[in-house]
This record gives structure tokens, sequence and C-alpha cells, in this order.
């Protein structure tokens, strides 16, 4: 990046200069990547007849996302060979049937249909199931050939003005799979809650080794082109078959309907718009954020609405829960402005708080803020990726702090604060991920005064497995506490948050796994805070 290399006033100049070829570099990358549904065989003269499948087109499991009232978001993808870049199918496509069900037995079916399965999207499926009723749990299953996927259970919202009682919602993030064991996941696979947010990092562009890292693999070698980092569609789509064919994820995505949104790691580390961690031309590092948007929404259960267009996707999106809850997911990549300060560590500047300045770009800002001033939920829940909250880093007089997070951004961060209060939001709730750890944080209208108005809650997802087992209590522990009064909450082990939100508060239950280095660890709850509705601050549960 050029703030990284280069002193502050230099590297404003360059800045500016590079938002200059976007308009070239993304008509160059839209160009590579055509969005438009593909024709009825494009990608050959006919299709290929399902039932020449010979061995399970399943592996990467199945998966449903953002449920609306009247309709649920299904997927999966046909990849007989997960681990060869073309699946292991020829590049004709596929009719897929799919079948919807009130029952685990498919005893009573309530949609059927078939799908296409393009080999130009990969052979992923994306249906979008309609004229359902709301607030009902559905199975649902595919079949190509002889073959039946192993079935799913998915679920509808209530209806948008419907009183909702509750609402139970997990969120995680941060699954480096050369880290260790998706044990959380198993885990939340069997936990009773409605839907799951991931709130980034699902993937990660470095090299995977034969030994899969620290899973440290004895009985099997990963293939040589997982020993790269990803950087091609190819690379990318590679990478989603390792990461989805794990069965603990698989098992999270069959059992319940997952939100998404992406943070660096799906495209590269610490990336800002369209200025690349290493300085790179934008123009070429466009072009490899097109296919890492495209293979994300390919493996991803999200509507023809997010399909990019070239290097450029609305993946931000609002999604109710009756009148209980409003989630506005936010897209903190895609068009925050470069970090400042060498994208590191440090004690700041004015530049943190240059309004000029921005973390979701001025359109997205606008349309987080709006959807406050309509909102009719009692609890509106930001799901975002990196650290909200004032996070100072050690006890000096000029603590430094994270460049990358919204303390990198003060000035964006005041925005929505504002915002918030203008538009009269009394149960705000910021759901994190990023941090390799659990936090739980009172969010201050001045982080500097312990004594200002509570306007919120801050809870972050730990990882499910990169950073490795971690601590209870890592070495910042006690540093974080004192620097920072209104975090209520650190600890540094995996695992993954739940919420359980109602009429009267909203409760957090942090769930922790005690290695994920070595497989099967159990899961516990290591701390539970509650905040009241109409008076926002964290108590212990």
């Amino acid at each position: 990046m050029a703030s990284r290399h280069h002193p502050e006033l230099r590297a404003a100049a360059r800045h500016l200069g590079r938002r200059r070829f976007l308009t070239v570099t993304a008509a160059a990358a839209a160009l590579a990547f055509g969005t438009h549904l593909p024709a009825r065989g494009a990608a050959g003269s006919r299709g290929l007849d399902a039932a020449r499948i010979d061995s399970d087109p399943f592996t990467l499991g199945v998966a449903s996302g953002d449920p609306l009232p009247d309709s649920v978001l299904l997927w999966t993808r046909l990849a007989p060979a997960p681990f060869e870049p073309d699946g292991g199918l020829p590049q004709q496509y596929v009719v897929v049937q799919w079948e919807l069900a009130s029952d685990e037995s498919f005893g009573t079916t309530v949609r059927t249909g078939a799908a296409v399965a393009y080999p130009e999207y990969h052979h992923t499926l994306h249906v979008d199931v309609d004229g359902l009723d709301p607030d009902r749990v559905y199975y649902y299953r595919f079949k190509a050939g002889t073959w039946i996927s192993e079935t799913g259970r998915t679920r509808t919202a209530p209806l948008t003005g419907a009183a909702a009682a509750s609402l139970s919602y997990a969120a995680v993030s941060c699954q480096a799979y050369f880290d260790g064991y998706y044990t959380a996941h198993r885990h939340l696979a069997q936990d009773d809650v409605d839907v799951v947010l991931h709130l980034g990092d699902y993937l990660y562009e470095y090299a995977v080794d034969s030994a899969g890292g620290h899973r440290a693999y004895t009985d099997r070698k990963l293939p040589a082109l997982f020993n790269r980092e990803a950087t091609t569609l190819e690379d990318y789509r590679l990478r989603y078959a390792l990461y989805k064919g794990d069965p603990d994820l698989r098992a999270a995505h069959a059992a319940h309907p997952f939100v998404v949104t992406w943070d660096d790691h799906e495209t590269e580390n610490n990336y800002a718009g369209a200025v690349s961690e290493n300085d790179d031309p934008p123009e070429e590092f466009l072009l490899r954020r097109a296919a890492a948007y495209r293979a994300y929404w390919e493996n991803q259960p999200l509507r023809a609405a997010q399909l990019p267009n070239g290097p450029d996707a609305r993946l931000y999106r609002r999604l109710q829960w009756g009148t209980l809850a409003q989630f506005d997911v936010l897209d903190t990549r895609q068009y925050r402005s470069d970090q400042v300060y060498a994208d590191t560590k440090h004690t700041g500047g004015p530049l943190q708080d240059d309004p000029a300045r921005t973390m979701t770009g001025a359109a997205q800002e606008s349309w987080l803020i709006d959807g406050w001033r309509t909102s009719q939920a009692l609890w509106n829940v930001m799901g975002q990726q990196v650290c909200f909250s004032q996070r100072k880093l050690d006890l000096t007089a000029e603590p430094q702090m994270s460049m990358d997070a919204w303390d990198g951004y003060r000035a964006s961060r005041r925005r929505v604060l504002d915002g918030a209060k203008s538009a009269g939001v009394e149960n705000l709730v910021v759901m994190t991920g990023d941090l390799h750890a659990g936090y739980a944080f009172d969010i201050k209208d001045d982080f500097d005064d312990p004594a200002s108005t509570t306007l919120g809650t801050e809870l972050t997802a730990t990882s499910v497995a990169s950073g490795r087992d971690g601590a209870e209590k890592p070495p910042t522990w006690d540093t974080y506490l004192k620097a920072n009064p209104h975090l209520k909450f650190y600890d540094g082990r995996r695992g993954y948050v739940r919420v359980t939100l109602d009429r009267q508060k909203a409760r957090a239950d942090f769930r922790t796994v005690s290695a994920v280095t070595t497989p099967g660890a159990p899961v516990s709850t290591a701390a539970s805070f509650v905040t009241e509705a109409g008076k926002p601050g964290l108590a212990p549960a």
C-alpha cells in the first residue's frame, strides 16, 4: 500500500491517483468476468445426463441463507472430485432436482423443482425458493441422477410486522484451515439457534501444506495445488473446495441458515478498496478481487442480487426478524479508504479523524443510517467485520491502536454513532469478527470518558480456528482490560458467540472449545452477559 511505504503526504497523492484508475480497471475486470446467467449449454453443445455421474457429486454439502418471511436461498455444488479444478465434471450443464419439505423424512413435500448447475458458475446452485410460510422450519435436499445430497434444515423469518417473541443467533468468523479443526462448527451444528452470522474470513488466501498445517494429517496428504497463495479464480474455487469439504463446517451449514459477509482474507490480507496489501497496480489487483468475489458468491448461499459485476458486488443488505430485530449486514472492505500510518499499530494522529476517509463508503453509510431511521425493530443488529469500539493496546499516555479497525477511521465511526443517535436507535448491537478473541464492549458516546452515555453493545465472535488453540487469558489480557474500561470481557480461546434476543433483553453466551489443534474438544460457556432493552450496558447474566 502507498501509505505503508511512503510519507503521509506522498501517500495521499498516490491514494488519489490510484482512484483515477478505477473506471478503467473496473471495466477491464467486468469484461474478464461476465455476470449474466449463461444461456443453457453455453459452455457445451448439450447438457450432461446426471445419470452418468458415477460418484457422489455432493461432496461439499448443502447450505441455506438469508431467510425472508416467504423465501430462503438453497445452495449446493456438484463436485465428485472437489480437489480437481473442474470438480470432476465436464464443461456441460447438469439439471439437478431439489425438494423442500416440512418434515425431515420428506413425508410432506412443500416445494419441488429443477435447477441448472452451469459450468460457468463451477456447477454451483443458488435456488431461491419462494411462496413459503413465515416463521417455519423446513428441510431440503438435492438429487442428481441416483445421488441424493444430505438433508439440510432451514427456516423462514417471521412476517416483517409480526411481534416475534424471541430470536437466537450465533456469530462466527475466521476459520483458517491450517490453524486447526472446526470443532466449534460441530458444536454449533448441535446448538439451538435460528440463524448463523458469518462475519468474515471464511477462508484464507494463504498456502496450505500437504499435512493441513496444524491439523498435522498423518493419514492423508493434501494436493500440492493448495500449497500456494490463492490469486486466480481457479485458486479461490479450489480453496473453497478444501474448506467446504470439512465435515464440521458441512454440519453447521446443514443445520442452520447462514447470513454471510466477507472480510479481507477471502481476497487478500488487509486490502482496502482497490488498494492491495503489497502495492500491486490497481488494474492487476482488481482482477484478483473480481476472481475472489466471483468464487465467494459461487460458494455461499447468496441471492442473485449479490452476484458480482466484475470486481464489484453489493454485499451489504438488510434482513428483518419481525419487529424484534433488524439485521444490517455491512461490507467494510470494498469501499474503505486506505489504511493510514502504514497500516500498523500506531499512536494515531490527525489522519484518523479526517472526515474525507471512510470505512463504509458514502452510499453504504447513508443506507445504514436511513435504515435505522425507518426501522420498526426493537433491536438493531449491525453485523460487520472489524473492531468497532475503541481498543487501546497499551497503557501509555498515547496508546497504540489498530489502524485497520474503526480506530483508524474515527470520523467514519463518529458519523455512524451520530446517525444512530439521530435515528433514535436505543438498542444497538454490533456483531464483529476478525479479532480471534471474544470481546464484549459497551459502546460509549465518548470512549475516553467512562461516564459518557452508553449507546449500545459490541460482541466480538472469536475465531473458529485462526490463532490455533489460544488461551483464556492471553498475555495482553490485563493490559487491555485496564486500558479500556468499556471492555467487559476478553477471552482468547476459539469458539463462537450465541445471542438470544427477546422483548426485555439480549443475552450473549461466549462458547469456547479447549483446543482446535486436536479434534473433538468439548465446548463450554466461558461467560454470559445481558443488556436490557432501553438500557444499554452489559452486566453479567
